[in-house]
Parts: structure tokens; sequence; C-alpha cells
């Protein structure tokens, strides 16, 4: 990543004032400096306003020989320099407010060092910070406490462009999983506010970064079903339109 928008991200964290930077221009800035170039498939389908909700599966790689990893990061990065690209509206994204281990040494030091620097990121681009995945019960409030933050964005943004990760985390291999539970009905809520789903998926191929945008959806999700089948199978439906636009090994159960 560029040297010059780490260093004026650091500032503006160190700060912590709310939306002081763009992340549009940020990730404009980055992308640009991509080796090779980010190669972007389906540009037809980019929506350049909202409103509309944007999933994409949480992709990332580990270091393999010479190749650097790949950070989910990323992904955000790629999707907003290519809708800032189109028009002047950004995109509003959900993210996590810490990563989360399994041994004791990391989840005491670096969980809690992760959990400050990522609430002071999402207050500088605007975002909303969320609870990691998987879900811990003493989450519980947090969490819905996000939700309740991100409807009433969309409610009160004319034209909301909102971006999500469904599964939350990374994955093994980088191929698709099955979101947490949840997942299906915050998205249902969104869609039942007049947000389309436009499906994005994030890959490697031949050493480029690729982003392949998918067609808009309107999202419908069966209704003589308990409510914990109609967020499973709403998942299902908004990770089978995310696999629609990945390469055949990175699809996993949604092939």
């Amino acid at each position: 990543m560029p040297f010059g928008v780490v260093a004026r991200l650091l500032g503006a964290t160190l700060r912590g004032i709310q939306h002081s930077r763009s992340f549009g221009a940020d990730a404009q800035r980055c992308v640009a400096a991509l080796r090779p170039p980010l190669r972007v498939l389906g540009p037809e389908h980019v929506p350049t306003r909202g409103p509309a909700l944007l999933t994409i599966n949480h992709y990332a790689r580990q270091k393999v020989n010479d190749a650097a990893p790949f950070r989910a990061w990323w992904l955000a990065l790629g999707v907003s320099a290519i809708v800032a690209a189109g028009g002047p509206a950004g995109v509003h994204w959900i993210v996590t407010e810490a990563w989360t281990y399994p041994d004791p040494l990391r989840a005491h030091l670096v969980t809690p060092a992760t959990r400050w620097l990522f609430r002071r990121v999402a207050r500088v681009y605007g975002f909303t910070s969320m609870p990691p995945m998987p879900p811990d019960p003493g989450d519980a409030l947090a969490r819905a406490a996000a939700v309740r933050r991100v409807l009433a964005y969309a409610r009160a943004t004319p034209t909301p462009l909102i971006g999500l990760a469904p599964e939350g985390s990374d994955a093994p291999g980088g191929v698709l999983q099955m979101p947490p539970s949840g997942v299906g009905r915050f998205i249902a809520h969104l869609a039942r506010l007049g947000l389309p789903i436009t499906p994005v998926g994030g890959f490697e191929a031949d050493g480029a970064f690729c982003l392949r945008f998918g067609a808009a959806y309107a999202l419908e999700t069966p209704v003589a079903v308990s409510p914990a089948e109609r967020d499973r199978a709403t998942s299902a439906i908004v990770m089978r339109h995310i696999a629609a636009q990945l390469p055949l090994h990175l699809r996993g159960e949604f092939a």
C-alpha cells in the first residue's frame, strides 16, 4: 500500500476525527499502485449510485513461495475504487471491529489492540463496525446495536451504497463458506428497505487481483418456514449469487 496513504491514515486514526478521510479516494490511490493492475469483469454491473447492497466473498490467501499474502481489506479497497470511479457516491462498509485468535496470548494482546485500531479507522471513514465473526454470545447487544445503526443509515440516506462480506471471516483456501447465523436475517432487513443486491466475486488469476460484478437482483426469501430456516435460506441465496462470480475452485458448497 502507498506509504503516503498509510501515513495520512495513521495520523487521522490517532486524531480520531469522524469522516475525516474519503475511503474512495484512498482506495483509488492504493489500487492505482497495483502491479499487475486490478482486473474488473462485468463493469456494466458496477453500481455508481444507490440504493444498493454490494455483497462480496471474504477472500484471503496466505503467503505462497515469493508471493505476498492477499489480505481481505483489498476487497473493500478494490470495490470502493471502482465504484468511486463511476461517480461521487462512496460505499458504506460494514467492517469487523477486531481480529480474534484461538490462542490466549494473541487473544489478550492482539485482539484488544485491533479493536481500538479498527474502531478508530471505521470512525475516520464513517463506516459501521461490528463485533467479529463467528458471533460471541457476549457481543449480542453490541451486534444488535450495530445492526440498528446500519438500518438507520439506510433509512436516512437517500441513495445508500452499502458493502458487506457476509462470511465475516477468512476461510481455508479462500473457499466460500456459509455465513454465521443472523446474517441472512440482516440482509433481508436491508432488502426490505429497497436495496437491490449486487454480487461481487474477489479472486486472483494469473497473478492479478480480479473483481467480477454480477447483475443486481431483488431478494426473495421463503415465507412458510421457521425464522432460522429463513435466515439460512437467505444466506444461501446470497452466497450462490456470489459464487456465480467466482472460479469453480473457490465456490465450495455453492458450486
